[in-house]
């Protein structure tokens, strides 16, 4: 019998899933996302907590050029 795991994509966390058990059961409380690339190509991503999906989340969101949040100041003195 091979058991089936799930790892956080964030912080490399590691659930073991056995056979007869249940993931819903197992992974009570992780986050998982799907990211759809196109035709029949989807991307599935596990994540133990908020924490680690947000930290995920912030990694792969572009930043705001400084150049702009200083525009931004100066507009507001």
């Amino acid at each position: 019998m091979v058991d089936r795991s799930c790892t956080c994509h964030s912080c490399g966390k590691t659930v073991e899933l056995g056979q007869q058990e249940l993931p819903c059961r197992v992974l009570l409380g992780w986050h998982i996302v799907s990211c759809l690339k196109g035709t029949e190509s989807i991307d599935h991503y596990s994540f133990c907590s908020l924490g680690c999906l947000r930290g995920w989340v912030d990694s792969h969101m572009p930043e705001i050029p400084e150049v702009f949040l200083k525009s931004l100041g100066e507009e507001s003195e």
